[in-house]
Order: C-alpha cells, then structure tokens, then sequence
C-alpha cells in the first residue's frame, strides 16, 4: 500500500468500498489499517457514511487512528484516517 507522511510529496492510498461486496469491506478496512505506517494517510470511499465501521475501529485501536471527513454524502463518502505517530 502506498501511503503519505508529511513529508512525503505522494498522494495516499484510497481504499474504494463501493465495487466491493458488504462482505469484504470491513476486512479490507482492517487489512488496509494493520498495514498503515505511523503518520501515514490513507483515503477510504464508500457509498454510505462509514459511522458503524468507524466506531469499530476505535473500539479496536482506541486512539490509534484520527479520522478526516473529506466528502459527506449525500452520494459518495471520503474519510481521510491517519494512523498517529506511535
């Protein structure tokens, strides 16, 4: 996964939900934030506010991850999450 720091001049890596099926999506989400460096970015996209999925991920990372909403709706969702600088 290509991600971005301050630092970094890339732009970081978007995680689009939508093509996938229900099923897939949270896993994904979960890989895709195991795998995140501190300080790094990634985008995720999704045709719903990500709000159960979110609060999923504080409950296992309490504190871990900051959380950016870049889109609200009403169609398409974008949320920046950042992994803190551990």
């Amino acid at each position: 996964m290509t991600a971005t720091t301050s630092a970094d001049t890339t732009a970081p890596a978007v995680v689009d939900l939508r093509p996938m099926i229900p099923q897939e999506r949270h896993a994904t989400v979960f890989a895709a934030l195991e795998a995140l460096d501190p300080g790094a970015t990634f985008v995720l996209i999704n045709d719903h506010a990500p709000i159960p999925l979110l609060q999923r991920v504080e409950q296992t990372w309490p504190g871990r991850f900051t959380i950016d909403f870049l889109r609200d709706g009403p169609d398409v969702w974008q949320v920046a999450i950042i992994r803190s600088s551990d």
